[in-house]
């Protein structure tokens, strides 16, 4: 059946098919026809609008990665576009389904260079260079079939960020538009059995295999702890993998952790992983080897693409639960169970905790908020002193409940991140964890915080530094400093008068209490912790190991 509706109208309605409940976004003039179609929409989508538009990709981010659902953002082309860029490579690295609506130039002018207001010389040819795909409806009848291919390509094999654009005159125009069934979700690769076979046949050698998890595996928990039990191996992960074995089952172990049971392990087997721990903080930052030197190597990737970046003695082409289930299948066939393997795993947890307790005060307040906050409470770390100790230091139960930006490393990503996670489980404790500098990055943000009354809470440590700038200036450069240290406000007051409950605590004691009332009350909150970088012990010693 076909109805006459706006471009912009059949953009919206193109998405809503797809069950998307939320967008996130910040209007503008070529973009107004999809703002109308959103507000006429009424209950079947809410409209979160950010203060800024890298906030809202950030927030589509955060929802996508703690629900694994599709965010969806709209924001207006040309600097619009370039300024949710971070965002967008944030999600290439995540691996995250994040689609991006926006406009463009009226079509007459596409091309031509004529300075018409957003320009870009080629919007497309830009966002085509580093997210995973983007197109452009050309008529409002177009806009389904493309919403439809953004979708699959969204979705299918790994997961990435895409956009959909339409011509400012082309979005506000009118057309007969038929919106037809949403095409049925994308199907994994075929196992390679000869793959698994071979796979198995490594495993047989093996004494003492680990599991590396990354993205690609959190949604295959049960299968991946179902292989680790047959073989009683380790699982670690760095960042997106965590989770996917809680750190409080016997097999599930930190990076500090893994780092010794690495010593003796001969082989490996990456599940939807890169494999960064092992092949490059391991090994060396400024080595690119495509196949270093080590124990056997067995990757289950959904991205062919990706066994060839790193190449594994065997790759398995899967969905990570499909291949950990046929790899489980070969195992119970081939491999011998090495004596005591537990036990060596049992000290060597206990071994790292007690090397990783000399990290203070941050180890202190991790495990302050580890205690508060439930097991499947999601934490969002930024790039700062608390959140670096997290990777080695802050134990995690369940998949999806830890959120990082990847191998971007971005700066000021979380709290933004962390308002996208709430939005996709309002009634789940969603702590973010940042420091002062990178709170800055969007602290406009704390506006959309009380607007829309986002039950987040921040936990915000004011060391009124670039502190890893700062200490690495200090230590490299003969005490010299330039350009890393922060004059601040007071964080607390400054939540306030946006109208987000502000706190202030000095201590891991009495951050506790406070967290606690914050998480029961589920309203906006924002906790400052003042630090002095003097008494901050640097965690870098159990994040890059071993490099040369």
């Amino acid at each position: 059946m076909s109805e006459r509706m706006t471009g912009g109208d059949a953009m919206v309605q193109a998405v809503l098919r797809h069950g998307v409940d939320t967008v996130f976004g910040l209007p503008g003039v070529q973009t107004y026809p999809i703002m109308d179609a959103l507000q006429r929409a009424g209950n079947q989508v809410r409209m979160v609008n950010s203060r800024h538009e890298q906030g809202s990709a950030y927030m589509a981010y955060g929802y996508a990665k703690a629900s694994a659902r599709p965010g969806i953002f709209t924001v207006v082309p040309g600097p619009g576009v370039l300024n949710t860029g971070a965002a967008m490579c944030t999600a290439v690295a995540g691996s995250a389904p994040v689609m991006c609506l926006t406009g463009d130039v009226p079509s007459d002018f596409l091309g031509k260079g004529r300075g018409h207001l957003h320009e870009l010389p080629d919007q497309l040819a830009t966002l085509r260079s580093f997210i995973k795909w983007a197109d452009r409806a050309e008529r409002p009848q177009d806009a389904p079939a493309v919403v439809d291919e953004g979708f699959r390509q969204m979705l299918s094999g790994k997961p990435g960020p895409v956009a959909v654009e339409m011509c400012w005159d082309t979005m506000a125009a009118d057309a007969l538009v038929t919106m037809p069934e949403v095409p049925a979700a994308p199907v994994g690769p075929e196992i390679d059995l000869d793959a698994i076979e071979d796979a198995g046949k490594l495993l047989m050698g093996a004494k003492r295999p680990m599991i590396m998890c990354g993205g690609g595996a959190q949604h295959a928990s049960a299968e991946v702890l179902a292989l680790a039990e047959i073989l009683d191996a380790p699982v670690t992960a760095l960042r997106s993998g965590r989770g996917v074995v809680s750190e409080d089952h016997a097999l599930g172990v930190s990076t500090e952790a893994a780092w010794e049971l690495w010593q003796d392990t001969d082989l490996l087997i990456g599940i939807g992983s890169r494999c960064e721990l092992q092949y490059l903080r391991w090994t060396g930052m400024m080595r690119a080897d495509d196949r270093p030197a080590g124990p056997k190597l067995i990757r289950i990737e959904i991205d062919p693409v990706e066994l060839l970046r790193l190449k594994p003695d065997v790759g398995i082409v899967a969905d990570a639960a499909d291949g950990a289930r046929a790899l489980a299948e070969a195992a119970g066939k081939n491999f011998s169970r090495t004596a005591n393997a537990r036990e060596r795993i049992s000290e060597a947890k206990a071994a790292a905790r007690a090397r990783v307790e000399k990290i203070q005060p941050h180890v202190a307040y991790l495990d302050i908020i580890r205690a508060v906050l439930p097991r499947d409470g999601i934490f969002v770390k930024d790039i700062c002193q608390s959140g670096f100790t997290s990777y080695f230091a802050f134990p995690v139960y369940q998949p999806r409940s830890y959120i990082t930006s990847g191998y971007q490393g971005n700066l000021g990503y979380a709290f933004p991140t962390a308002l996208g996670a709430k939005v996709a489980y309002p009634d789940k404790p969603v702590v973010a964890v940042v420091g002062d500098a990178g709170f800055n990055f969007a602290v406009q943000e704390l506006a959309t915080m009380a607007e829309h009354q986002i039950g987040l809470t921040v936990i915000l440590f004011n060391n009124g530094a670039l502190g890893n700038v700062k200490r690495d200036q200090q230590m490299r450069f003969e005490g010299r400093t330039i350009a890393s240290e922060l004059p601040n406000p007071s964080y607390a007051a400054l939540a306030e008068s946006y109208g987000v409950a502000g706190y202030g605590v000095d201590s891991p004691s009495s951050l506790k209490p406070v967290l606690e009332k914050a998480l029961a009350d589920n309203k906006p909150a924002l906790i400052e912790v003042t630090l002095d970088l003097k008494d901050e012990t640097p965690p870098w010693e159990f994040i890059i190991r071993g490099a040369g």
